[in-house]
Protein backbone atom coordinates (compact mmCIF):
# COMPACT_ATOMS: atom_id res chain seq x y z
CA UNK A 1 0.00 0.00 0.00
CA UNK A 2 1.33 3.26 -1.05
CA UNK A 3 -0.09 6.77 0.43
CA UNK A 4 2.12 8.53 -2.86
CA UNK A 5 0.41 8.67 -6.37
CA UNK A 6 2.26 6.27 -9.58
CA UNK A 7 1.93 6.96 -13.05
CA UNK A 8 -1.81 5.74 -13.87
CA UNK A 9 -2.66 7.49 -11.04
CA UNK A 10 -1.79 10.43 -13.10
CA UNK A 11 -2.65 9.53 -16.52
CA UNK A 12 -6.18 9.12 -14.92
CA UNK A 13 -6.18 12.66 -13.32
CA UNK A 14 -4.68 14.20 -16.86
CA UNK A 15 -7.71 12.56 -18.64
CA UNK A 16 -9.66 14.80 -16.40
CA UNK A 17 -8.35 17.52 -16.34
CA UNK A 18 -7.77 17.71 -20.29
CA UNK A 19 -11.37 16.83 -20.87
CA UNK A 20 -12.48 19.70 -18.38
CA UNK A 21 -10.36 21.83 -19.68
CA UNK A 22 -10.88 21.32 -23.55
CA UNK A 23 -15.15 21.11 -23.10
CA UNK A 24 -14.83 24.17 -21.00
CA UNK A 25 -12.33 26.26 -24.03
CA UNK A 26 -14.93 24.39 -26.35
CA UNK A 27 -17.91 26.40 -24.49
CA UNK A 28 -16.42 29.63 -23.98
CA UNK A 29 -15.41 29.35 -28.43
CA UNK A 30 -19.33 27.97 -28.97
CA UNK A 31 -21.20 31.30 -26.56
CA UNK A 32 -18.20 33.81 -28.15
CA UNK A 33 -19.59 32.95 -31.72
CA UNK A 34 -23.23 33.10 -31.04
CA UNK A 35 -23.90 35.26 -27.96
CA UNK A 36 -23.06 38.71 -27.08
CA UNK A 37 -20.88 39.41 -24.64
CA UNK A 38 -22.66 41.01 -22.56
CA UNK A 39 -22.49 41.21 -18.62
CA UNK A 40 -25.70 39.62 -18.21
CA UNK A 41 -24.15 36.68 -20.49
CA UNK A 42 -20.59 36.65 -18.38
CA UNK A 43 -22.04 37.01 -14.65
CA UNK A 44 -25.21 34.62 -15.53
CA UNK A 45 -25.49 32.90 -18.66
CA UNK A 46 -29.01 34.58 -18.76
CA UNK A 47 -31.61 31.64 -19.82
CA UNK A 48 -28.97 29.02 -21.36
CA UNK A 49 -28.48 26.62 -18.62
CA UNK A 50 -30.67 23.28 -18.65
CA UNK A 51 -32.27 22.24 -15.85
CA UNK A 52 -29.54 19.32 -15.14
CA UNK A 53 -26.88 22.01 -15.62
CA UNK A 54 -28.01 24.13 -13.00
CA UNK A 55 -28.76 21.51 -10.36
CA UNK A 56 -25.27 19.83 -11.07
CA UNK A 57 -23.87 23.58 -10.63
CA UNK A 58 -25.24 24.01 -7.70
CA UNK A 59 -24.11 20.65 -6.35
CA UNK A 60 -20.44 20.99 -7.83
CA UNK A 61 -20.53 24.61 -6.40
CA UNK A 62 -21.81 22.91 -2.83
CA UNK A 63 -19.49 19.89 -2.72
CA UNK A 64 -16.25 21.01 -2.14
CA UNK A 65 -13.15 20.28 0.15
CA UNK A 66 -14.89 21.37 3.16
CA UNK A 67 -17.03 18.47 2.49
CA UNK A 68 -14.80 16.07 1.39
CA UNK A 69 -12.25 16.98 4.13
CA UNK A 70 -13.92 19.17 6.61
CA UNK A 71 -17.54 16.52 6.53
CA UNK A 72 -15.43 13.04 6.28
CA UNK A 73 -12.66 14.41 9.26
CA UNK A 74 -16.93 15.25 11.38
CA UNK A 75 -17.80 11.80 10.14
CA UNK A 76 -14.42 10.63 11.79
CA UNK A 77 -15.39 11.99 14.82
CA UNK A 78 -18.94 12.42 15.16
CA UNK A 79 -20.40 9.83 12.68
CA UNK A 80 -23.72 9.81 11.03
CA UNK A 81 -25.27 12.87 12.94
CA UNK A 82 -22.94 15.81 10.72
CA UNK A 83 -24.76 14.38 7.34
CA UNK A 84 -27.93 16.38 8.97
CA UNK A 85 -25.97 19.30 6.77
CA UNK A 86 -26.48 17.51 3.30
CA UNK A 87 -30.53 15.64 4.42
CA UNK A 88 -31.89 19.08 6.06
CA UNK A 89 -30.10 20.76 2.77
CA UNK A 90 -32.06 18.72 0.76
CA UNK A 91 -35.55 19.49 2.39
CA UNK A 92 -34.45 23.06 2.28
CA UNK A 93 -33.89 22.85 -1.35
CA UNK A 94 -37.33 22.02 -2.10
CA UNK A 95 -38.74 24.80 0.00
CA UNK A 96 -36.20 27.47 -2.06
CA UNK A 97 -37.47 26.08 -5.33
CA UNK A 98 -41.21 26.38 -4.05
CA UNK A 99 -41.42 29.51 -2.09
CA UNK A 100 -38.04 32.14 -2.97
CA UNK A 101 -37.10 31.32 -6.02
CA UNK A 102 -40.52 32.47 -7.64
CA UNK A 103 -39.94 35.88 -6.04
CA UNK A 104 -36.71 36.27 -7.53
CA UNK A 105 -37.40 35.56 -10.88
CA UNK A 106 -40.99 37.11 -11.01
CA UNK A 107 -39.19 40.18 -10.08
CA UNK A 108 -36.38 39.78 -12.41
CA UNK A 109 -33.57 39.75 -9.37
CA UNK A 110 -29.97 38.96 -10.83
CA UNK A 111 -28.04 39.35 -7.05
CA UNK A 112 -28.61 39.10 -4.05
CA UNK A 113 -27.98 42.97 -3.36
CA UNK A 114 -30.11 43.87 -6.22
CA UNK A 115 -33.21 42.19 -4.33
CA UNK A 116 -32.22 44.09 -1.21
CA UNK A 117 -32.18 47.46 -3.19
CA UNK A 118 -35.92 46.79 -4.75
CA UNK A 119 -37.66 45.39 -1.57
CA UNK A 120 -35.38 48.08 0.84
CA UNK A 121 -32.90 50.58 -0.09
CA UNK A 122 -29.42 50.72 -1.65
CA UNK A 123 -27.76 51.29 2.06
CA UNK A 124 -29.23 48.00 3.03
CA UNK A 125 -27.80 46.26 -0.29
CA UNK A 126 -24.65 48.15 -0.02
CA UNK A 127 -24.28 46.74 4.03
CA UNK A 128 -24.64 43.56 2.67
CA UNK A 129 -22.83 43.43 -0.54
CA UNK A 130 -19.98 44.23 1.82
CA UNK A 131 -20.68 41.25 4.35
CA UNK A 132 -20.62 38.74 1.65
CA UNK A 133 -17.72 39.74 -0.35
CA UNK A 134 -16.01 39.80 3.52
CA UNK A 135 -17.18 36.05 4.08
CA UNK A 136 -16.65 34.99 0.69
CA UNK A 137 -13.03 36.00 0.41
CA UNK A 138 -12.09 35.22 3.92
CA UNK A 139 -14.02 32.07 4.84
CA UNK A 140 -14.93 30.50 2.07
CA UNK A 141 -12.19 31.01 -0.55
CA UNK A 142 -9.70 30.63 2.29
CA UNK A 143 -11.06 27.69 3.76
CA UNK A 144 -11.69 25.72 0.10
CA UNK A 145 -8.01 26.37 -0.59
CA UNK A 146 -6.42 25.42 2.31
CA UNK A 147 -8.41 21.81 2.82
CA UNK A 148 -8.07 21.27 -0.63
CA UNK A 149 -3.90 22.16 -0.87
CA UNK A 150 -3.74 19.99 2.29
CA UNK A 151 -5.81 16.66 0.96
CA UNK A 152 -3.69 16.95 -2.26
CA UNK A 153 -0.62 17.79 -0.88
CA UNK A 154 -0.73 14.62 1.29
CA UNK A 155 -1.49 12.22 -1.61
CA UNK A 156 1.66 13.86 -3.14
CA UNK A 157 3.81 12.83 -0.59
CA UNK A 158 4.11 16.40 1.29
CA UNK A 159 6.37 19.32 0.78
CA UNK A 160 3.88 20.59 -1.89
CA UNK A 161 1.24 22.58 0.19
CA UNK A 162 1.50 26.17 -1.42
CA UNK A 163 2.34 24.25 -5.06
CA UNK A 164 -0.95 22.53 -4.94
CA UNK A 165 -2.53 25.66 -3.77
CA UNK A 166 -1.55 28.03 -6.84
CA UNK A 167 -2.11 25.51 -9.01
CA UNK A 168 -6.14 24.86 -8.00
CA UNK A 169 -6.51 28.86 -7.74
CA UNK A 170 -5.26 28.85 -11.55
CA UNK A 171 -7.15 26.36 -12.93
CA UNK A 172 -10.50 27.93 -10.92
CA UNK A 173 -9.26 31.24 -12.83
CA UNK A 174 -9.17 29.55 -16.22
CA UNK A 175 -12.76 28.08 -15.83
CA UNK A 176 -14.07 31.75 -14.16
CA UNK A 177 -12.77 33.93 -16.74
CA UNK A 178 -15.07 32.13 -19.10
CA UNK A 179 -18.25 33.54 -17.30
CA UNK A 180 -21.38 31.67 -15.87
CA UNK A 181 -21.95 29.49 -19.13
CA UNK A 182 -19.01 27.72 -18.66
CA UNK A 183 -18.85 27.37 -15.39
CA UNK A 184 -22.47 25.79 -15.73
CA UNK A 185 -21.46 23.18 -17.86
CA UNK A 186 -18.35 22.40 -17.24
CA UNK A 187 -19.73 22.00 -13.33
CA UNK A 188 -21.67 18.85 -15.17
CA UNK A 189 -18.50 17.06 -15.98
CA UNK A 190 -16.90 18.19 -12.49
CA UNK A 191 -20.15 16.60 -10.70
CA UNK A 192 -20.08 13.47 -12.66
CA UNK A 193 -16.79 12.89 -11.72
CA UNK A 194 -17.12 13.46 -8.04
CA UNK A 195 -20.21 11.06 -7.93
CA UNK A 196 -18.33 8.20 -10.14
CA UNK A 197 -14.90 9.03 -8.09
CA UNK A 198 -16.66 9.34 -4.90
CA UNK A 199 -18.54 6.58 -4.65
CA UNK A 200 -15.85 4.11 -6.04
CA UNK A 201 -13.74 5.66 -3.36
CA UNK A 202 -16.64 4.76 -1.13
CA UNK A 203 -17.23 1.40 -2.40
CA UNK A 204 -13.43 0.41 -2.82
CA UNK A 205 -12.91 1.35 1.09
CA UNK A 206 -15.94 -0.28 1.85
CA UNK A 207 -14.39 -3.35 0.55
CA UNK A 208 -10.89 -2.98 2.44
CA UNK A 209 -13.14 -2.81 5.78
CA UNK A 210 -14.46 -6.09 5.20
CA UNK A 211 -11.85 -7.65 3.70
CA UNK A 212 -9.81 -6.73 7.16
CA UNK A 213 -12.34 -8.20 8.75
CA UNK A 214 -12.65 -11.27 7.52
CA UNK A 215 -15.91 -11.16 5.63
CA UNK A 216 -14.00 -11.22 2.23
CA UNK A 217 -14.24 -7.76 -0.76
CA UNK A 218 -18.29 -7.16 0.08
CA UNK A 219 -19.18 -3.73 0.28
CA UNK A 220 -22.61 -4.52 1.97
CA UNK A 221 -20.76 -6.89 4.58
CA UNK A 222 -17.85 -3.41 5.39
CA UNK A 223 -21.11 -1.48 6.09
CA UNK A 224 -22.51 -4.29 8.21
CA UNK A 225 -18.85 -4.38 10.17
CA UNK A 226 -18.95 -0.63 10.23
CA UNK A 227 -22.19 -0.43 12.42
CA UNK A 228 -21.22 -3.49 14.84
CA UNK A 229 -17.62 -1.89 15.30
CA UNK A 230 -18.84 1.43 15.44
CA UNK A 231 -22.14 2.09 16.91
CA UNK A 232 -22.13 5.33 18.21
CA UNK A 233 -21.24 6.57 15.06
CA UNK A 234 -24.77 5.96 13.80
CA UNK A 235 -26.93 8.65 15.86
CA UNK A 236 -28.75 11.44 13.95
CA UNK A 237 -28.79 13.06 17.36
CA UNK A 238 -26.25 13.53 20.12
CA UNK A 239 -28.47 14.06 23.25
CA UNK A 240 -27.41 17.08 25.72
CA UNK A 241 -24.45 15.67 28.13
CA UNK A 242 -23.91 16.03 31.79
CA UNK A 243 -21.07 18.27 32.35
CA UNK A 244 -18.94 15.71 34.25
CA UNK A 245 -19.87 13.42 30.65
CA UNK A 246 -16.69 12.60 28.78
CA UNK A 247 -14.61 15.28 27.19
CA UNK A 248 -15.15 13.48 23.42
CA UNK A 249 -19.19 14.04 23.88
CA UNK A 250 -19.16 17.40 24.94
CA UNK A 251 -17.35 17.96 22.22
CA UNK A 252 -19.40 16.36 19.88
CA UNK A 253 -22.70 18.16 21.22
CA UNK A 254 -20.75 21.41 21.01
CA UNK A 255 -20.76 21.17 16.79
CA UNK A 256 -23.84 19.20 16.87
CA UNK A 257 -26.68 20.02 19.48
CA UNK A 258 -29.18 17.81 19.50
CA UNK A 259 -32.99 18.51 19.15
CA UNK A 260 -31.80 22.52 19.15
CA UNK A 261 -29.82 21.77 16.24
CA UNK A 262 -32.96 20.59 14.67
CA UNK A 263 -35.77 23.12 15.78
CA UNK A 264 -34.22 26.17 14.27
CA UNK A 265 -30.14 26.16 13.68
CA UNK A 266 -29.91 24.16 11.05
CA UNK A 267 -33.02 25.30 9.28
CA UNK A 268 -31.80 29.18 9.64
CA UNK A 269 -27.78 27.91 8.28
CA UNK A 270 -29.67 26.05 4.91
CA UNK A 271 -32.47 28.64 4.06
CA UNK A 272 -29.73 31.02 4.19
CA UNK A 273 -27.52 29.14 2.63
CA UNK A 274 -29.74 27.78 -0.20
CA UNK A 275 -32.11 30.79 -0.59
CA UNK A 276 -30.26 34.38 0.37
CA UNK A 277 -26.60 33.31 -0.79
CA UNK A 278 -25.30 34.56 -4.54
CA UNK A 279 -22.99 31.79 -4.81
CA UNK A 280 -25.88 29.18 -5.22
CA UNK A 281 -29.28 30.94 -6.58
CA UNK A 282 -26.85 32.45 -9.48
CA UNK A 283 -27.10 29.43 -11.29
CA UNK A 284 -30.80 29.97 -11.41
CA UNK A 285 -31.38 33.60 -11.89
CA UNK A 286 -30.99 33.64 -15.55
CA UNK A 287 -33.09 30.58 -16.35
CA UNK A 288 -37.27 30.57 -16.62
CA UNK A 289 -39.06 29.05 -13.29
CA UNK A 290 -39.81 25.88 -14.55
CA UNK A 291 -36.07 25.53 -15.64
CA UNK A 292 -34.65 27.13 -12.26
CA UNK A 293 -37.14 24.93 -10.38
CA UNK A 294 -36.28 21.69 -11.79
CA UNK A 295 -32.65 22.51 -11.35
CA UNK A 296 -33.04 22.87 -8.18
CA UNK A 297 -35.03 19.97 -7.00
CA UNK A 298 -32.37 17.80 -9.43
CA UNK A 299 -30.22 18.92 -7.08
CA UNK A 300 -32.19 18.29 -3.83
CA UNK A 301 -32.33 14.88 -4.99
CA UNK A 302 -28.55 14.48 -5.74
CA UNK A 303 -28.18 15.96 -2.21
CA UNK A 304 -29.32 12.78 -0.44
CA UNK A 305 -26.76 11.00 -2.19
CA UNK A 306 -23.84 13.36 -0.93
CA UNK A 307 -23.30 12.11 2.52
CA UNK A 308 -22.09 8.58 1.28
CA UNK A 309 -19.25 10.34 -0.81
CA UNK A 310 -18.33 12.45 2.18
CA UNK A 311 -19.10 11.48 5.26
CA UNK A 312 -18.77 7.75 5.27
CA UNK A 313 -14.94 7.63 4.31
CA UNK A 314 -14.68 8.85 7.88
CA UNK A 315 -16.39 6.41 9.49
CA UNK A 316 -14.52 4.30 7.27
CA UNK A 317 -11.33 5.89 8.43
CA UNK A 318 -12.73 5.71 12.74
CA UNK A 319 -13.01 2.25 12.44
CA UNK A 320 -9.76 1.45 10.45
CA UNK A 321 -7.56 3.74 12.64
CA UNK A 322 -9.13 2.10 15.92
CA UNK A 323 -7.82 -1.50 15.04
CA UNK A 324 -4.50 0.27 14.02
CA UNK A 325 -5.12 -0.36 10.41
CA UNK A 326 -4.91 3.06 8.90
CA UNK A 327 -1.53 4.42 8.06
CA UNK A 328 -0.85 8.22 7.63
CA UNK A 329 -3.53 9.07 10.61
CA UNK A 330 -0.50 8.39 13.54
CA UNK A 331 -1.46 11.59 15.07
CA UNK A 332 -5.60 11.29 14.90
CA UNK A 333 -6.11 14.60 12.85
CA UNK A 334 -9.41 13.85 12.03
CA UNK A 335 -9.11 16.36 9.21
CA UNK A 336 -6.48 13.81 7.60
CA UNK A 337 -9.29 11.12 7.18
CA UNK A 338 -10.28 11.50 3.79
CA UNK A 339 -6.71 11.36 2.68
CA UNK A 340 -5.47 8.56 4.70
CA UNK A 341 -8.71 6.49 3.13
CA UNK A 342 -7.39 7.30 -0.23
CA UNK A 343 -4.07 5.98 0.20
CA UNK A 344 -6.00 2.41 0.27
CA UNK A 345 -7.22 2.60 -3.54
CA UNK A 346 -5.68 0.11 -6.03
CA UNK A 347 -3.62 2.27 -8.84
CA UNK A 348 -6.15 4.15 -10.90
CA UNK A 349 -8.15 4.43 -8.60
CA UNK A 350 -6.57 6.86 -6.64
CA UNK A 351 -6.19 8.73 -9.49
CA UNK A 352 -9.62 9.09 -10.15
CA UNK A 353 -10.41 10.26 -6.36
CA UNK A 354 -8.39 12.56 -6.59
CA UNK A 355 -10.25 13.90 -10.00
CA UNK A 356 -13.30 13.81 -8.20
CA UNK A 357 -11.08 16.00 -5.23
CA UNK A 358 -10.25 18.47 -7.27
CA UNK A 359 -13.13 18.60 -9.72
CA UNK A 360 -15.39 19.75 -6.32
CA UNK A 361 -12.42 21.98 -5.14
CA UNK A 362 -11.95 23.56 -8.63
CA UNK A 363 -15.74 24.26 -8.78
CA UNK A 364 -16.43 25.51 -5.53
CA UNK A 365 -13.19 27.89 -6.24
CA UNK A 366 -14.68 29.31 -9.64
CA UNK A 367 -18.51 30.12 -8.29
CA UNK A 368 -17.71 31.30 -5.40
CA UNK A 369 -14.70 33.82 -7.36
CA UNK A 370 -17.61 34.76 -9.76
CA UNK A 371 -20.29 35.37 -7.15
CA UNK A 372 -17.76 37.48 -6.08
CA UNK A 373 -17.49 39.31 -9.12
CA UNK A 374 -20.70 39.79 -9.65
CA UNK A 375 -21.60 41.09 -6.76
CA UNK A 376 -18.69 43.81 -6.92
CA UNK A 377 -19.00 44.34 -10.16
CA UNK A 378 -23.25 44.72 -10.47
CA UNK A 379 -23.64 46.16 -7.04
CA UNK A 380 -20.43 48.52 -6.23
CA UNK A 381 -18.79 48.94 -9.32
CA UNK A 382 -21.39 49.77 -11.46
CA UNK A 383 -23.37 51.69 -8.78
CA UNK A 384 -21.04 53.40 -6.97
CA UNK A 385 -18.10 53.61 -8.91
CA UNK A 386 -18.51 53.83 -12.58
CA UNK A 387 -21.62 54.19 -13.20
CA UNK A 388 -21.50 55.37 -16.92
CA UNK A 389 -19.62 51.45 -17.13
CA UNK A 390 -20.70 49.99 -20.29
CA UNK A 391 -21.02 46.29 -21.34
CA UNK A 392 -17.39 45.51 -22.09
CA UNK A 393 -15.98 47.63 -18.82
CA UNK A 394 -18.34 45.77 -16.58
CA UNK A 395 -17.03 42.07 -18.23
CA UNK A 396 -13.38 43.20 -18.07
CA UNK A 397 -13.86 44.50 -14.09
CA UNK A 398 -15.82 41.12 -13.42
CA UNK A 399 -12.71 39.29 -15.16
CA UNK A 400 -10.25 41.61 -12.72
CA UNK A 401 -11.96 40.66 -9.61
CA UNK A 402 -12.04 37.31 -9.95
CA UNK A 403 -8.29 37.45 -10.31
CA UNK A 404 -7.93 39.81 -7.02
CA UNK A 405 -10.58 37.73 -4.77
CA UNK A 406 -8.78 34.87 -5.53
CA UNK A 407 -4.99 36.50 -4.98
CA UNK A 408 -6.71 37.65 -1.14
CA UNK A 409 -7.47 34.10 -0.42
CA UNK A 410 -3.81 32.54 -1.66
CA UNK A 411 -2.37 35.38 0.80
CA UNK A 412 -4.53 34.70 3.34
CA UNK A 413 -4.58 30.60 3.11
CA UNK A 414 -0.64 30.60 2.53
CA UNK A 415 0.45 30.47 6.45
CA UNK A 416 -3.23 30.03 7.58
CA UNK A 417 -3.59 33.66 8.54
CA UNK A 418 -7.22 32.67 9.75
CA UNK A 419 -6.41 30.12 11.75
CA UNK A 420 -8.63 27.91 9.55
CA UNK A 421 -6.38 24.38 11.07
CA UNK A 422 -7.49 25.08 14.97
CA UNK A 423 -10.89 23.91 14.88
CA UNK A 424 -11.61 21.90 11.64
CA UNK A 425 -12.01 22.69 8.68
CA UNK A 426 -15.93 22.15 8.16
CA UNK A 427 -16.69 23.60 11.95
CA UNK A 428 -15.11 26.63 10.85
CA UNK A 429 -16.81 27.38 8.12
CA UNK A 430 -20.19 26.74 9.38
CA UNK A 431 -19.28 28.48 12.76
CA UNK A 432 -17.98 31.99 11.24
CA UNK A 433 -20.59 31.38 8.15
CA UNK A 434 -23.28 31.74 11.22
CA UNK A 435 -22.47 35.25 12.22
CA UNK A 436 -24.17 36.83 9.27
CA UNK A 437 -27.10 34.19 9.15
CA UNK A 438 -29.94 35.40 11.08
CA UNK A 439 -29.59 39.18 10.03
CA UNK A 440 -29.19 37.77 6.00
CA UNK A 441 -32.09 35.28 6.67
CA UNK A 442 -34.60 37.62 8.63
CA UNK A 443 -34.02 40.82 6.48
CA UNK A 444 -34.86 38.46 3.10
CA UNK A 445 -37.90 36.56 5.09
CA UNK A 446 -39.66 39.49 5.94
CA UNK A 447 -39.17 41.30 3.22
CA UNK A 448 -40.57 38.69 1.04
CA UNK A 449 -43.74 37.70 3.12
CA UNK A 450 -43.99 40.52 5.13
CA UNK A 451 -45.46 44.09 3.55
CA UNK A 452 -44.91 46.39 6.66
CA UNK A 453 -41.12 45.34 6.69
CA UNK A 454 -39.17 48.73 6.38
CA UNK A 455 -35.84 49.52 5.00
CA UNK A 456 -34.75 50.72 8.72
CA UNK A 457 -35.92 47.80 10.12
CA UNK A 458 -33.57 45.53 7.45
CA UNK A 459 -30.35 47.92 8.63
CA UNK A 460 -31.35 47.30 12.16
CA UNK A 461 -31.91 43.50 11.64
CA UNK A 462 -28.52 43.52 9.68
CA UNK A 463 -26.75 44.94 12.20
CA UNK A 464 -28.75 43.36 14.93
CA UNK A 465 -27.87 39.82 13.40
CA UNK A 466 -24.20 40.33 13.27
CA UNK A 467 -24.01 41.78 17.00
CA UNK A 468 -26.27 39.20 18.53
CA UNK A 469 -24.21 36.60 17.01
CA UNK A 470 -20.95 37.90 18.69
CA UNK A 471 -23.00 37.88 22.14
CA UNK A 472 -24.18 34.83 21.69
CA UNK A 473 -20.81 33.22 20.90
CA UNK A 474 -18.15 35.30 22.59
CA UNK A 475 -19.64 37.35 25.32
CA UNK A 476 -22.44 35.74 27.04
CA UNK A 477 -21.12 33.48 28.96
CA UNK A 478 -18.44 35.91 30.21
CA UNK A 479 -21.44 38.33 31.18
CA UNK A 480 -23.80 35.58 32.51
CA UNK A 481 -21.92 32.58 33.53
CA UNK A 482 -22.63 29.10 31.70
CA UNK A 483 -26.12 28.15 33.17
CA UNK A 484 -29.29 30.22 32.25
CA UNK A 485 -32.47 29.66 31.26
CA UNK A 486 -31.18 30.81 27.62
CA UNK A 487 -28.68 28.48 26.84
CA UNK A 488 -25.93 26.03 28.63
CA UNK A 489 -22.21 26.54 28.28
CA UNK A 490 -19.74 23.45 28.20
CA UNK A 491 -16.11 23.38 28.57
CA UNK A 492 -14.91 22.93 25.27
CA UNK A 493 -11.37 20.43 24.71
CA UNK A 494 -8.96 24.05 25.19
CA UNK A 495 -11.03 24.23 28.46
CA UNK A 496 -12.92 27.36 27.50
CA UNK A 497 -16.57 27.19 28.18
CA UNK A 498 -19.01 27.31 24.66
CA UNK A 499 -22.36 27.44 23.74
CA UNK A 500 -22.96 25.25 20.43
CA UNK A 501 -23.03 27.62 17.99
CA UNK A 502 -26.40 26.00 16.25
CA UNK A 503 -28.01 27.28 19.82
CA UNK A 504 -26.55 30.85 19.52
CA UNK A 505 -27.59 30.87 15.86
CA UNK A 506 -31.21 29.98 17.05
CA UNK A 507 -31.28 32.63 19.45
CA UNK A 508 -29.49 35.10 17.45
CA UNK A 509 -32.38 34.61 14.82
CA UNK A 510 -35.28 35.37 17.01
CA UNK A 511 -33.26 38.15 18.52
CA UNK A 512 -33.08 39.97 15.18
CA UNK A 513 -36.87 38.84 13.94
CA UNK A 514 -38.09 40.42 17.34
CA UNK A 515 -36.26 43.59 16.80
CA UNK A 516 -37.62 44.14 13.14
CA UNK A 517 -41.01 43.48 13.64
CA UNK A 518 -40.60 46.16 16.51
CA UNK A 519 -39.59 48.25 14.09
CA UNK A 520 -41.23 47.72 11.48
CA UNK A 521 -44.99 48.04 13.61
CA UNK A 522 -43.90 52.12 14.42
CA UNK A 523 -44.06 52.41 10.79
CA UNK A 524 -46.91 52.55 7.95
CA UNK A 525 -48.77 49.23 7.62
CA UNK A 526 -47.56 48.76 4.04
CA UNK A 527 -44.06 49.77 3.13
CA UNK A 528 -43.87 51.51 -0.03
CA UNK A 529 -41.34 48.63 -1.35
CA UNK A 530 -43.69 45.64 -0.37
CA UNK A 531 -43.75 43.06 -2.71
CA UNK A 532 -47.21 41.88 -3.55
CA UNK A 533 -47.38 37.80 -4.18
CA UNK A 534 -49.66 36.15 -6.63
CA UNK A 535 -50.78 32.78 -6.08
CA UNK A 536 -50.03 31.96 -9.75
CA UNK A 537 -46.52 32.34 -9.01
CA UNK A 538 -46.61 28.98 -6.37
CA UNK A 539 -47.79 27.02 -8.79
CA UNK A 540 -46.41 23.65 -9.18
CA UNK A 541 -45.52 21.35 -12.52
CA UNK A 542 -46.03 17.39 -11.67
CA UNK A 543 -42.68 17.34 -12.67
CA UNK A 544 -41.71 19.23 -9.53
CA UNK A 545 -44.24 17.23 -7.06
CA UNK A 546 -42.54 13.92 -8.29
CA UNK A 547 -39.19 14.66 -7.71
CA UNK A 548 -39.96 16.50 -4.36
CA UNK A 549 -41.95 14.05 -3.31
CA UNK A 550 -39.42 11.10 -4.00
CA UNK A 551 -36.65 13.35 -2.27
CA UNK A 552 -38.64 13.34 1.01
CA UNK A 553 -39.30 9.94 1.21
CA UNK A 554 -36.37 8.80 0.78
CA UNK A 555 -35.32 11.50 3.49
CA UNK A 556 -37.87 9.90 5.62
CA UNK A 557 -36.54 6.14 5.17
CA UNK A 558 -33.16 7.34 6.13
CA UNK A 559 -34.54 8.87 9.48
CA UNK A 560 -36.88 5.73 10.12
CA UNK A 561 -33.70 4.08 10.32
CA UNK A 562 -30.80 5.65 11.95
CA UNK A 563 -33.21 8.03 14.09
Amino acid sequence: MSTHLVIWDFLVFALYFVLVVSYGYFIYKKKKKSESSDSKNFFLAEGSLTWWAIGASIIASNISAEQFIGMSGDGFFAGIAVAVYEWLGAATLILVAFFLMPIYIKNKIYTMPQFLTMRYNSQVALIMSIFWLFLYVFVNLTSILYLGALAINGLLGGGYFHEVMLVLALFAIFITLGGMKVIGYTDAIQVAVLIIGGLATTYMALTIVSQNFGFGKDALAGFKVLMHEAPDHFHLMFKKPKVDAPQIDIDKYLILPAFGMYAAGQWISNLNYWGCNQYITQRALGADLKTARTGILFASLLKILMPVIVMLPGIIAYVLYQKGLLPGMEDGNKDSAYSAILAFLPTGLKGLAVAALTAAIVASLAGKANSISTIFTMDIYKKYLHKDAGEVAMVKTGRLTVIVAMLLGIAFTWNDLLGISGEGGYTFVQKYSSFISPGVLATFLLGMFWKRTSGAAAVAGIVTGFLASIFFNQLAVRIFGPETWLYSAFRNSEGVYEIPFFICLGWSFLTTMLVMIGISLAGPVISEKAIFLDKAMFKLEPSSIILSVTTMLLLAAIYSRFW
